[in-house]
């Protein structure tokens, strides 16, 4: 009460009720919106004039809201970014017209020559114009000339390089110019437009125009769980670190406020002007997230990620997600100081917290990750995951849940353990007693850390079990050192031609190759053709068909039944196939039957059943046997055993493959894709986890510095009486210490939980990343000696006797 007003009733003094009151300029309407301007602007006034030490907050709050704005804003770019790389490919692509049109000025022949490099998908496309006025692809403004082609900026430094001199001898053509970016998925794509003078039927097909519309194929279940835990692995995080920015240097800013109160200002009053200061910091991190996601998006065209690579005009958030982060990061920011401010009352003799201490409720803390595991765990016992709306909603619930809990727990298990502390050296007393008294804000700052610690292992651990499945299966089909190479086939002397090629090739060890077609018992007057059972036969010279079965003696013109699938009475000895069965998506075409000679015989498959580079055939012929022309689709099948002690082996079968015929597709297990990538994107994530744990330790170093000065006439007597300042900052270190050790606890527990629940999902065997929990266990406790070591210099000068001076 103010000394100069007497209270109603006293002294003999008479109060009238009703004279009105003077009027205070501090007591306008509070729902007013502008004094919510009024207050807001004052308290951002403050932050901006508050010094050296004022400046360090804001730009400590700042850098935390700018790293969230920019997290948010590349998430909000992808879909913008899928749409343009999937739009690119749509606009330069023709997969073939349902009624092929006829020779004209505006056609051409159009056929895939794709290869391998190095493991490195090369893009190719054959071209043979029809006319003089043929259709060109986006990026190209005329087609090349016969012998030349056009290539991609990337594949022409590749080829100008010494690392591209086996790709030169592959790709048999002139470079005439560079493809424009309207013609490419990407900055680093690889690929080629040629023009083929050979290319002909069944090759290619004639098109008349560029731009098919086609829908991509969806992701498959481990690359939709792994983009779900990765959006929530980060923007978990990241809204945890924007909570816990905005009140950096709270301490100090409750001290402003008491003095505020002190020269009439009410509670709201103090509370919005509160929420000003940290609306400052984080309107500067809204400007620099935004610069620093301009800056950032710079470097996505050296990042691949599954042959994913796109242009820096490609990350751009769509107008309405823009809006939309711009005005929820502001005001989360006054909400978080208005929720944190609600147990705090700002007298004008300073700041009164809520008495007695409220006893943090278990319950609640204990539901939001049992609920995230409820959700989780129907999913894994549903094994192997299952692509639909309902289940990615659940997952990303349940993760978010389950990280969120243990942001909530973290509190709780603080108090509780700090609570059962006693005893010790002095130092530990000091650190221990200090937490007892007010642990809030190390654990705000620590709860950040729990959070990207746990998410960073849930998603290693997942990106680990994927990795590891690949590189087993990669390894279980590459154990044969074989590559499976097809294309059409047009007689046997082409395949005879193709094994004699193959077999001077450095590295080759033995090939062998047939040509592969299937066949279909004839309608009869009970059945539809479309009905008719489709059987496979191979055709090629006794010496590659004993490769296949044991056929005893054999001479050309011989064929052999295997019995492979129950044959029947469809195929037996005179009966009659139709050479021309019909395909599912085209119309059916004239029949074409033919007798199995009554003399076949009976041989039996090496290798029964299926595999990856075997085929069950029913039928096998030599040459002479059957017209390999009346097939509907025949194939070339070549299947090449190599050395894996020759240099290069691989690529010079590729190369070998492509002056065969440039159309021809190869399948081998010999590269692994996945693991380069599945490395890139882990250590990427370690990376971004380690640059948020710094960030994280910047904010502890703030408050631990605040407590500090709080604490100076204390350290002051300390010093005064004696007390060492090794005592004092061994204090500062266990301080830092128990919330982090319990965090980084916290957070292996929900990590792994997480990880397991996930790997289960993808029926995976469940497997710990060793390397990144001691990691970041490692760097957790770098971090606690980095708040100790830059706590020192202030810790030092504090305790001095000036200290104790007084006015």
């Amino acid at each position: 009460m103010s000394p100069l007003r007497s209270p109603a009733g006293s002294g003999g003094g008479h109060v009238d009720d009703r004279a009105p009151a003077s009027p205070d300029p501090l007591a306008t309407p509070r729902t007013r919106p502008g004094t919510w301007a009024r207050d807001l602007a004052m308290g951002m006034r403050f932050a901006a004039g508050g010094g050296r030490e004022g400046w360090i907050r804001t730009a400590l709050t700042a850098a935390g809201v700018a790293l969230g704005v920019a997290v948010l804003l590349l998430g909000a770019s992808v879909p913008a970014l899928m749409d343009s790389w999937h739009g690119r490919e749509k606009a330069r692509e023709n997969l073939g017209q349902a009624h092929e049109p006829s020779p004209a000025d505006d056609t051409l022949r159009y056929a895939s020559a794709d290869t391998l490099f190095h493991g490195v998908p090369v893009r190719g496309r054959l071209v043979r114009p029809d006319g003089a006025h043929p259709p060109v692809p986006p990026g190209v403004r005329q087609l090349p000339g016969p012998g030349r082609m056009l290539v991609s900026p990337a594949l022409k430094e590749l080829l100008a390089s010494p690392e591209g001199a086996l790709l030169r001898d592959r790709l048999d053509y002139r470079v005439a110019g560079v493809i424009g970016d309207e013609g490419l998925r990407g900055p680093r794509e690889l690929t080629y437009l040629a023009q083929s003078a050979t290319l002909a039927a069944p090759d290619g097909y004639r098109i008349d125009r560029f731009g098919k519309s086609w829908e991509p194929l969806p992701m498959r279940a481990p690359a939709v769980v792994l983009v779900i835990m990765t959006c929530v692995a980060l923007m978990t995080p990241v809204l945890v670190f924007i909570g816990t920015s905005v009140r950096f240097g709270n301490e100090r800013r409750e001290r402003r406020l008491a003095a505020l109160r002190l020269v009439g200002a009410d509670v709201r009053t103090t509370r919005r002007i509160a929420s000003g200061e940290a609306l400052f910091g984080s309107l500067l991190g809204l400007v620099a997230g935004g610069a620093l996601f301009l800056g950032g998006r710079q470097f996505a065209s050296v990042i691949t990620l599954w042959d994913i690579n796109v242009f820096p005009s490609d990350v751009a958030p769509g107008p309405p997600a823009v809006a939309l982060i711009a005005a929820l990061v502001p005001a989360a920011a006054v909400g978080v100081t208005l929720f944190a401010q609600r147990g705090v009352t700002v007298e004008p003799l300073g700041v009164v917290r809520n008495r007695p201490p409220v006893r943090r409720r278990l319950w609640w803390r204990v539901a939001l990750p049992a609920v995230g595991i409820l959700l989780l765990t129907p999913l894994a016992r549903e094994s192997p995951w299952r692509d639909t709306p309902f289940n990615t909603v659940r997952l990303a619930a349940g993760a978010m849940l389950l990280l969120f809990g243990v942001t909530a727990l973290l509190p709780w298990l603080v108090d509780t353990v700090v609570g059962r502390l006693h005893g010790g050296p002095v130092s530990w007393q000091l650190a221990v007693r200090r937490l007892q008294l007010s642990s809030g804000s190390a654990t705000r700052a620590v709860s950040g850390i729990t959070v990207a610690v746990a998410g960073a292992i849930a998603v290693h651990m997942l990106l680990t079990g994927m990795q590891t499945g690949y590189a087993q299966a990669y390894a279980e089909s590459g154990k044969a050192p074989r590559i499976g190479l097809w294309g059409n086939a047009h007689d046997w002397p082409q395949v005879q031609r193709a094994l004699t090629a193959l077999r001077a090739t450095p590295g080759v060890a033995a090939v062998r190759g047939t040509i592969d077609a299937n066949v279909a018992r004839p309608p009869d007057a009970g059945n539809s053709r479309s009905a008719g059972r489709y059987a496979t036969i191979a055709v090629g010279s006794c010496a590659e068909l004993r490769t296949l079965a044991r056929v005893g003696s054999c001479r050309d013109g011989e064929v052999f039944l295997t019995g492979a699938r129950g044959r029947g009475a469809a195929l037996a000895p005179g009966a009659t196939v139709d050479l021309n069965p019909p395909d599912i998506e085209d119309a059916p075409g004239a029949p074409r039957p033919w007798k199995i000679p009554t003399a076949a015989r009976e041989a039996r498959l090496l290798h029964p059943g299926r595999a990856p580079d075997r085929v069950p055939y029913d039928l096998l012929a030599t040459p002479s046997a059957v017209d390999i022309g009346r097939f509907r689709s025949p194939t070339m099948e070549l299947k090449v055993t190599f050395d894996r002690g020759t240099p290069d082996a691989v690529e010079h079968i590729r190369t070998t493959a492509a002056h065969i015929d440039p159309t021809m597709n190869e399948f081998s297990a010999v590269d692994n894709p996945h693991d380069a990538q599945y490395s890139s994107v882990r250590n990427g994530l370690f990376a971004g986890a380690v640059v948020t744990l710094l960030l994280i330790g910047s904010g502890l170093i703030i408050s631990t510095v605040e407590q500090l000065h709080e604490r100076r006439r204390v350290l002051s007597t300390l010093d005064a009486h004696g007390t060492r300042r090794t005592t004092l900052g061994w204090s500062v270190l266990w301080q830092t210490a128990i919330p982090v050790v319990l965090g980084l606890g916290l957070a292996l527990g929900c990590g792994l939980a997480l990880g397991t629940l996930l790997l289960t999902m993808m029926d995976s065997v469940v497997t710990v990343d060793g390397p990144v929990v001691a990691g970041m266990t490692g760097i957790g406790g770098a971090v606690i000696l980095f708040v100790t070591a830059l706590s020192l210099p202030p810790l030092w000068r504090m305790m001095r006797p000036d200290g104790l001076r007084t006015e």
